[in-house]
């Protein structure tokens, strides 16, 4: 038994998008009390009726909320955005368990 405590995220890509929103935030692209005001309505269009603990469902929350304040800055293209998501989606599907997932090339801009 060990005394380390539990993760703070409980998956990678949660560290990852908590992350590059922070930085975005930290370099000028938004406001936080903007973003925590669009989170929020995001949380209430999903119509969450249990608090959230920062697991998945909170994240996914998080990062369509990131996706729309990209969008409306105009820092990313909606449609590449949606092109690499495929992309991903295609590459975990087609990837022998256990080994890595990557894109190797496969989405073009």
């Amino acid at each position: 038994m060990t005394n380390a405590p539990d993760p703070v995220f409980e998956a990678p890509w949660h560290a990852q998008v908590f992350a590059l929103t922070v930085h975005l935030n930290e370099e000028g692209h938004f406001v936080w009390a903007d973003w925590a005001q669009r989170f929020g309505a995001t949380l209430k269009k999903h119509g969450v009726e249990k608090e959230l603990n920062g697991g998945e469902d909170y994240f996914v929350a998080w990062l369509e909320t990131l996706e729309g304040v990209l969008a409306d800055s105009s820092l990313a293209d909606p449609a590449k955005v949606d092109a690499t998501k495929a992309a991903w989606e295609r590459a975990y599907l087609t990837t022998a368990h256990g080994d890595p997932v990557t894109l190797d090339g496969a989405v073009k801009p």
